[in-house]
Parts: structure tokens; sequence; C-alpha cells
């Protein structure tokens, strides 16, 4: 009876192994030789982005059983962060992890698929958007119209402001010459007197330390202090207390693919893609948190003044951008479609980011 009780039982140890192991890897059984490999391109130059980045994509070729493989490369490394979709399109590339903003040149409804100025503030919220709203299919109509495929969202985090100068208020924001990176965040920080240039990110430091530039923008503490931008200022400017960024607190990235390189797939490989971008931003993002809760320190061993905007600041800077937000919306059906499911979504009981009062009169070109 023992004997029996243990042979089955290690059949079902088997069974069991047999079934994780089918839904962990859906690529089955691939002919020696017969890996498929993607290029992609990262827009991270460095720091823990790129690590993390290199580590996802090390981890595609064990999970699909050797099927398919991600050969990565950093900012810059095959073409200029600029040149990103046209290597996509050309078949250079044939996937890449961009900063979604920079989809804003030839897809304009992409200013509204990333965070912009005092927009939803917090990761879920666009998890909401994109997954709950129905953000996810328009954003793959847009990019399929180009030639590329969306799959999906990439979280890291808020993006923070370096600066030479101390900046305690929007006014001291005046006549400073601050990188951006382009858009209504631009548009934005030039009402309140900044004179803006766009910049990739690989070029940022250059500038800071030749003083071409004397204020900039980019992501989260820790890329940043790997990119050594304590040692080219002095002072990092946030929002009050629990709103890291006014202009840019949920920065996206996304995982973009060539629309023939995805088309290649099997469906079951399009599908386990998908799913692993949803791994991917989990961990890119819960891994950069943690990094940038280790970079305060060293910013503060560095010398560095972390320097708050107020409430005051919130609301003013609130009322610069409502009709900014309006005038890009109705720049294109398409970004109208997408903000205003947004904007009903800030209006709601939900969240309720946005006065009434500042929308009344306002309309939406649908």
């Amino acid at each position: 009876m023992n004997r029996l009780l243990t042979s089955r039982r290690s059949a079902l140890r088997t069974l069991a192994g047999a079934t994780a192991a089918g839904l962990a890897a859906p690529a089955i059984a691939t002919a020696q030789g017969q890996t498929t490999t993607w290029k992609i391109q990262t827009s991270w130059p460095g720091g823990a982005g790129l690590q993390i980045f290199k580590e996802w994509c090390a981890s595609i070729e064990e999970k699909t059983g050797g099927e398919l493989a991600f050969q990565p490369f950093g900012a810059n490394d095959v073409v200029g962060d600029f040149q990103l979709y046209d290597a996509v399109k050309n078949g250079v590339l044939d996937a890449v992890n961009p900063f979604t903003i920079y989809a804003q040149g030839i897809i304009p409804a992409a200013t509204f698929l990333t965070s912009f100025p005092l927009g939803l503030r917090n990761p879920h919220e666009f998890d909401v958007f994109y997954y709950g709203l129905g953000g996810i299919d328009i954003a793959r109509e847009l990019y399929t119209a180009q030639g590329m495929h969306f799959v999906g969202p990439v979280h890291h985090g808020p993006n923070i402001i370096h600066s030479k100068v101390p900046i305690r208020s929007i006014d001291d924001f005046a006549g400073r010459k601050m990188r951006m990176p382009g858009g209504m965040v631009a548009e934005i920080f030039n009402e309140i007197g900044a004179e803006t240039t766009v910049l990739p990110g690989s070029e940022i430091f250059p500038a800071l330390e030749k003083g071409t530039i004397d204020v900039a923008d980019y992501v989260g503490p820790a890329v940043n202090y790997a990119l050594g931008f304590s040692q080219v200022t002095k002072y990092i400017v946030m929002g009050p207390p629990g709103f890291m960024s006014l202009y840019q607190p949920v920065d996206i990235m996304d995982i973009t693919v060539g629309q023939s390189s995805w088309d290649a797939l099997s469906p079951q490989m399009q599908q386990f893609v998908e799913m692993e971008t949803h791994v991917y931003s989990d961990m890119h993002h819960a891994a950069i948190q943690k990094a940038d809760q280790e970079a305060w320190q060293k910013f503060e061993d560095d010398g560095t003044e972390v320097t708050r905007l107020s409430q005051d600041d919130v609301e003013l800077m609130t009322e610069v951008a409502v009709p900014i937000w309006y005038k890009y919306a109705n720049r294109d059906p398409n970004a109208a479609r997408v903000f205003k499911i947004q904007l009903d979504y800030m209006l709601s009981g939900s969240l309720g980011y946005v006065d009434p009062a500042l929308v009344d009169g306002m309309e939406l070109d649908l």
C-alpha cells in the first residue's frame, strides 16, 4: 500500500512539474537553430534602468525554451534616441523600449499615453487607463497605423529636476535655461518663464557641465546619480511631499515592436510577450524605486539639497496647465479621444484631481 501511495505521489509531482513548465514557457518544442532573436534598444543610457533592462532581456530565451531571444542595446548603441521609431520601421531594430513621450512627433496622442503635467499621478491610475478604460486598444490602433505594435506600458517612476541654482517656487524658473523632453511639458515651463531646450538623456550631463543649461529634468534619483548629476548640480527640485514631480509624476516607457517582427510570432508567443511586458513593468518599477531609496543618501553625502515647491505652486501650475491640456488635445482627434478618458477619470469621485470650475467652458474637438 505504501509503495502504491508513493508511486501515485511521484506521478502527480511529475504531472504538476510538466504542467508548470508548460505554463511558464509557451514556446514549446523548438528545433535547434530555430531561435528568433530580436534586436531591442532601450532609452536607458546607464545605471539601474539599463541593468534591469538587460537582465530582463537575458531571461527571455530560457523562458521560451529557445524560441525567442532578445539581444539588448543601450541608448545610442545602434541609433540615437530620436531615431528609434525609424529604426523599428525599417527593420534595423525589431523592438524598442523608449520613453513613450518620444512618440509624440509621429503620434500626437502619445502626449497623453504617458504622464503629462498635473495629470494622472500614480502608476495604478495609468494601469486603470490602459487596461480598464480602453487606452491599450487606442494605443495599438495608433501605432499600427505607423507600422508598429504597441505591446504595453512600462513604469519606472516620477521624473525629477536637477538645478545649479536653488528653485523654491515656480517663479524661480523664470529665465533659466532648462532641458525638457519637449511638447506640452516644455510649453508649460516656457509659460512660467523658463527657456527650454530638447536634449536626449545622454547629452544632459555634458550640457550641465559646460553651462549650456543650468536646469534639467530627467528620470529618478538612482539613474540620475549613476549619470553623475550630483557632480554638476547642487539642487534637486520636487513638488510638495508625496508629489515628487508636478510635470511628469508617472513617467512611462513602453515596449514597441516593428509590425513585421510582431506578425512573425505565433499567437501564443505574442501573448507571452504581452505577459512578459507586465512582468518587466512590475520588476522595473520596483527595482528602480529600491535603487532610488539608496540614491537619496548618496545625493545627501555629495551635498545636494532638495527643495520643494508648495501646494500654492501646484494650484498655480494647474491653472497654467489646464488650457494647455486642451490645446494639445484639440490638435488631433485621437489625442482628444485619449485625453477625454483621462479627464473624466480625473474629474470623477475616484480621483478629484481637477476642479470642474477650471474646465468650465472648455471644449474638446472629438
